[in-house]
């Protein structure tokens, strides 16, 4: 229960976060980079009268019927939610903090910041397994009708929507756009990385039998235990390799100081596990 209640306050911040970046730093600048977002700030551009975050709602419900159509009932209730989520923040910060002009005069600060603040919250919400809908709808549809990846996908429907921005607010903004698509996804996939780091921990000890058992019995992970021999002194040793998350890295040198402070340990960051409790194979 308590893990549930952490991964929808999240799902919560994460969507908060990119609202913020659509109200505070796209809307006033008519920046369209993509997703329901950007499609919105457009509409605005059409039809005034309509908020930038009622437009948001109906896209997504739009988006979601076109979806049921075309995919079936495939999205999953987080990433339901969690696009709402975001329509409704947007609506509410329009009422409370109502934006007559951008915060700078100077764009390109204004984007990097927005889309940077847009990207560490949107990672959060793909931690938990959830999505802000949108565009990924239309790339799954592209997926599956045109075998055309769910990630190219998504940067091919933000793109049309950043070349849109160019004909409705003139080239300069539209290259803005067009940037701020592509920084976005490259701080998206940077921040999912700080998440996910996992470690290779390789261990000379002359207390191997201690650290096992505390890797297997106190970790709950497994290691791989080969022998190998010292080049000066011809000596047999135990070479403990494990893969450990940065929590179970830092517990596990906290107790290797206190038993072996003359243990030798290599350390290498993993960019990408497949097999066993990891990433599936496919």
């Amino acid at each position: 229960m308590r893990q549930k209640v952490i991964t929808f306050l999240l799902m919560n911040f994460g969507a908060f976060l990119a609202s913020v970046n659509v109200h505070f730093f796209l809307s006033p600048n008519s920046l369209a980079t993509g997703g329901v977002g950007g499609m919105s700030i457009l509409m605005n551009d059409i039809f005034p009268n309509v908020s930038i975050g009622l437009f948001m709602i109906l896209l997504n419900i739009v988006l979601f019927i076109i979806g049921i159509i075309f995919l079936g009932f495939n999205f999953g209730a987080k990433t339901i939610y969690t696009s709402f989520a975001l329509s409704f923040f947007v609506w509410l910060l329009e009422i409370i903090a109502p934006m007559s002009e951008p915060l700078s005069k100077d764009l390109l600060i204004q984007l990097i910041i927005g889309q940077c603040i847009a990207a560490i919250g949107m990672a959060i919400v793909f931690n938990q397994k959830a999505s802000t809908g949108g565009t990924d709808i239309i790339a799954m549809i592209l997926n599956k009708y045109f075998n055309i990846e769910v990630g190219r996908g998504v940067l091919l429907a933000d793109l049309s929507i950043a070349l849109f921005s160019a004909v409705l607010f003139g080239p300069q903004v539209g290259m803005y756009a067009f940037f701020g698509v592509i920084l976005n996804g490259l701080v998206i996939d940077y921040v999912l990385q700080q998440f996910n780091t996992n470690k290779e921990v390789v261990i000379i000890s002359q207390h191997s039998e201690e650290i096992k058992a505390y890797i297997v019995h106190e970790l709950g992970k497994g290691a791989t235990i080969h022998t190998a021999k010292g080049a000066f002194t011809s000596d047999q040793k135990e070479v403990i390799t494990t893969i450990l998350g940065r929590k179970d890295f830092s517990r596990l040198k906290g107790y290797i100081t206190q038993i072996d402070n003359r243990a030798f340990i290599t350390v290498h960051n993993m960019q990408e596990i497949l097999g066993q409790n990891f990433k599936r194979l496919a």
